[in-house]
């Protein structure tokens, strides 16, 4: 089974983390917070009710405004909120190596609809 989570808009980055957390501790906690909110409504507009229980394989699709912000610092924070959303909301069961085998990413750039596409593959 195949599921598509759609974000529309973008997520802070890594380096937008680092600093919330040298700025203020609560910052920072707060910034994920919000992310994970983001997501979390995402999630119910997407995959209302799904349960998946085998592990899974994580394709993203990053797609940026612009070419400003370096793809690591994009998809390193993102995968963290995302994933722990999607177990906060039950869709996975957990996200440790019994439950995530793998993950892919990939970048493009759209200035009219920047999004974070996530394709959940069953394994």
């Amino acid at each position: 089974m195949e599921y598509l989570l759609i974000i529309h808009g973008t997520l802070p980055n890594f380096n937008d983390y680092i600093s919330a957390e040298r700025t203020n501790r609560h910052k920072g906690a707060k910034m994920k917070a919000d992310s994970g909110n983001i997501v979390a409504v995402a999630i119910r507009q997407y995959m209302m009710g799904v349960r998946i229980d085998k592990p899974v394989f994580m394709e993203y699709l990053w797609v940026e405004p612009n070419m400003r912000r370096d793809k690591d610092n994009i998809s390193s924070f993102g995968r963290k909120v995302i994933q722990d959303a999607l177990v906060d909301t039950g869709v996975l069961k957990d996200d440790g190596w019994k439950h995530v085998v793998g993950f892919s990413d990939r970048f493009e750039v759209d200035k009219e609809n920047p999004r974070i596409e996530v394709r959940i593959k069953e394994v």
